[in-house]
């Protein structure tokens, strides 16, 4: 059975979009009632939380400057750079080509936040000092102050990007994090706790990984006081953090060297009695990450636990059948595993490589109305799949939830 489903998935890598659309309309078909009972709902619960808190500072600023404003995009772009820049020359050269060109004076006196808009001006002034446009002494007397204010710039900047990241990311470390958490586990609330970083280059950065990972899930037991798993905090592990060639050409190797260390990190969860789940990644690992999966779920060493998670895209054509392989895995080895459906965190990159190595489709839906439908039909599914399923959601879209 679990053959037959692999070969299924495979086979549906370019899938016909629209063919694989129409069967998913089916299964997401919704009455007019219960259309209207959703409109209801989404419009409730929107309001409920706009009305239940004001907001916060990165919200109004990024309602200002949204992704849908070159502004906007370059800040994120920005932010996100910085991240990885270790000079001060290659930061300030970031700098001036993000902000200098960009037209901060049309958001001038725009936003609701009187701090917003001083951040305007700030931006604004910036552009005007790192502008290099004009000859003769006013030039030169410009180069001047570009040359005087630069660590200034660069330092405001850095504090500003610091306090971006703080609305996206919980810590610095696992330890500042779950301090930060510990309010609104105080409230009820779990949380499922993700390492951000990169794919690992080298051995060296998979040894790493594979040791941050380790002591993150010792922090995390201590937290973990519920019998029920589920109650617990868990951890989320990208597989192509913990080997260097993380890829189908070298399967044999991924099989040998990754296959312990993920079973070794599974077993540290489940003495700690909290959730485990494999983040989901690029469309041409699904089916490497699905042997793994197989294989480190498969060890005797974790007979019996129902902590074990795998992440599943909804903007992936496979997604249904990756949640009916996943089925029978659990029923084969007679235990629960958790599947968390979500949108899908690939999108841009995944077209672009399709397009790339000239593929004969796509192996996710083009639009985004199609992921919103494949989201709500293979979440019928999971609904559906309970007795060895344990089903979680995620997602930002509030018509989703309702």
């Amino acid at each position: 059975m679990l053959n037959k489903l692999r070969t299924r998935i495979d086979a549906n890598l370019y899938a016909d979009e629209d063919a694989a659309l129409q069967a998913l309309i089916e299964q997401a078909a919704l009455s007019p009632e219960a259309r209207r009972a959703i409109t209801t709902r989404a419009t409730a619960l929107v309001r409920d939380i706009r009305a239940s808190a004001r907001p916060g500072l990165m919200e109004v600023f990024l309602a200002e400057y949204g992704l849908s404003t070159d502004e906007g995009i370059a800040l994120m772009c920005l932010a996100e750079a910085l991240l990885r820049v270790p000079d001060a020359s290659t930061i300030d050269a970031l700098i001036e080509d993000k902000i200098a060109p960009s037209n901060w004076g049309k958001h001038l006196g725009k936003s609701s936040s009187s701090l917003v808009n001083a951040s305007t001006w700030a931006l604004m002034l910036t552009g005007k000092v790192l502008e290099d446009r004009e000859p003769g002494i006013a030039g030169h007397l410009r180069g001047a102050v570009k040359r005087l204010g630069e660590p200034v710039i660069r330092n405001a900047v850095a504090r500003a990007m610091r306090e971006m990241g703080r609305q996206f990311v919980l810590g610095e470390d696992i330890h500042k994090a779950m301090k930060r958490a510990a309010g609104m586990e105080a409230k009820g609330y779990t949380y499922s706790y993700d390492m951000l970083g990169e794919a690992a280059r080298t051995e060296d950065d998979a040894r790493r990984y594979h040791l941050a990972y380790s002591q993150a899930i010792t922090s995390i037991a201590a937290a973990c006081t519920h019998a029920d798993t589920r109650q617990n905090p868990g951890i989320s592990v990208k597989l192509s953090a913990l080997h260097p060639r993380y890829e189908v050409a070298q399967k044999d190797r991924v099989m040998t060297e990754l296959v312990p260390r993920v079973r070794a990190l599974a077993g540290l969860a489940k003495a700690a009695g909290m959730g485990f789940n494999i983040d989901a990644e690029e469309a041409d690992r699904l089916a490497l990450s699905l042997d793994v999966i197989e294989a480190v779920l498969s060890d005797p060493s974790l007979a019996g636990w129902d902590g074990f998670g795998v992440v599943v895209q909804a903007y992936g054509q496979r997604a249904s059948g990756v949640i009916d392989w996943l089925y029978a895995l659990s029923e084969r080895l007679d235990r629960r595993i958790m599947v968390r459906l979500v949108k899908g965190a690939y999108w841009d990159s995944e077209i672009k490589h399709a397009q790339v190595i000239g593929a004969p489709g796509f192996p996710v839906f083009t639009r985004k109305a199609a992921t919103d439908i494949s989201y709500i039909a293979n979440a019928r599914k999971l609904l559906g799949m309970v007795d060895r399923i344990y089903p979680q959601f995620a997602t930002h879209n509030a018509h989703t939830v309702a």
